[in-house]
């Protein structure tokens, strides 16, 4: 899943023009060199990225990045760690390999689902219920088998990305959520390294390198996370199944230029693009002097809790305020002929996959602009996917005034079918 976010904005640093509709940040081992690598690098045609006829690379004369002998050592002797291996890994995974980097690391926890299979092109209908790090190492090694592939088998996490991070040269963020973002974009200001950055949302992908070091971060553009209702996944909001694909393959072209040191790479721009239209569109942006993280007076010291951070984490007191009630009593009640009104949060895409009986749907960016549709006087109990996003949405409707019996369902939707309804689909 690629998890996004439309963020309006007026401009962005250095930009001239107003962004006209919105800023689209969109917004988540070990391998065996083969005995015979050198006779196998003397005869494949990827290394650096460049073909090859019998030992001689065939390189435009006149292309600012030649890529001669010494580019492909640099390139054999690069490390770069992907983290996710979904819609933008699974192309950036393949390419990096058929570039000849030398040593390209795994990081993903989840396993390979039929569903998502039009976009993670790395793998295949027989990889159905692998871990993603297993079916991404065996179509890297397809393609050259003398690449090292370290493989971490774990969610990223503020406990290990540090260490992880630290034996690579360029980290791809392939995360599909905004904690793992602003996780990888802090882990790797922290240790001097560059974030490729790609997402993408519907007809929509953008890609930009932060690099601390020589210019903005994702904290520099945004120092604080959007409101978790904002946010939609690939599953949740959708995606044209192509743009991924596109997407991370400018990310493996901007790691390429950046491990052969080419000029013209994407630190403080931000690269739009629009599959729709078939448009492309750049805004410069900077490193902001007030940055928590790579500012003038820095704050941010180390990682954190980044579900917290990202307000996704419910805190216990926000819980007991909301008002939770269990699939196992709201099912019992709606049998007994308890005057309930359900309300379906999710996006409508959402709503596609898993559909709760005489649910309303009302997604939670419209809420409160519809709380016309609520009665007071009757019990209305909002669900999401997972029981979280709804507690944010009773709390945000108090807060409005909203004085009607209002509850949270524990769990959300995926709670619901595990419980009680096993025909529906978990997501």
């Amino acid at each position: 899943m690629q998890f996004c976010l439309c963020i309006t904005r007026g401009s962005l640093i250095g930009h001239k023009e107003p962004l006209s509709t919105c800023a689209t940040i969109l917004c988540m081992i070990s391998g065996k060199q083969r005995n015979d690598a050198d006779a196998y690098r003397r005869t494949h045609r990827y290394a650096a990225g460049v073909e090859r006829r019998g030992d001689r690379p065939v390189q435009p004369a006149s292309h600012p990045a030649r890529s001669g002998t010494s580019r492909t050592e640099k390139a054999e002797n690069s490390r770069v760690l992907l983290a996710g291996l979904g819609g933008l890994g699974s192309p950036a995974a393949l390419y990096l390999a058929a570039a000849g980097v030398g040593t390209i690391g795994l990081a993903d926890f989840d396993r390979v689902d039929a569903s998502n299979l039009q976009r993670q092109i790395i793998h295949g209908a027989e990889d159905v219920g692998r871990l993603k790090t297993a079916s991404a190492k065996d179509g890297i090694l397809r393609i050259n088998p003398t690449i090292s592939v370290p493989v971490f088998d774990c969610a990223l996490s503020s406990a290990n990305a540090l260490e992880i991070f630290a034996d690579f040269d360029v980290i791809v963020d392939g995360s599909d959520n905004f904690p793992a973002r602003y996780l990888i974009n802090d882990a790797c200001a922290l240790l001097g390294k560059p974030d490729v950055f790609g997402a993408v949302y519907r007809f929509e992908g953008q890609i930009t390198i932060f690099d601390a070091r020589r210019g903005a971060c994702l904290r520099c553009l945004f120092p604080t996370p959007p409101a978790p209702e904002r946010a939609a996944s690939c599953g949740e909001g959708g995606v044209l199944g192509v743009l991924p694909g596109i997407t991370g393959c400018m990310q493996a072209a901007e790691t390429i230029k950046l491990l052969l040191d080419a000029p013209g790479v994407l630190v403080n721009r931000l690269l739009s693009f629009d599959a729709w239209r078939m448009r492309f569109h750049e805004f410069l942006i900077g490193k902001d002097a007030d940055c928590p993280l790579c500012g003038e007076r820095p704050s941010v010291a180390g990682l954190v809790d980044y579900e917290t951070f990202c307000g996704l984490r419910v805190p216990a007191e926000s819980n007991e305020k909301a008002g939770r009630i269990s699939p196992e009593e709201l099912h019992a009640r709606l049998n007994a002929g308890a005057d309930i009104l359900v309300v379906d949060i999710r996006f409508p895409e959402e709503t596609a996959i898993s559909r709760f009986p005489g649910a309303v749907l009302i997604p939670l960016g419209c809420l409160l602009q519809h709380t016309n549709k609520l009665d007071p006087s009757r019990e209305v109990v909002l669900l999401c996917k997972k029981g979280e996003k709804s507690v944010h949405a009773v709390l945000a409707l108090r807060e409005e005034g909203y004085a009607g019996p209002l509850f949270s369902l524990e769990g959300g939707i995926n709670a619901w079918a595990a419980k009680i309804d096993p025909s529906l689909p978990i997501y």
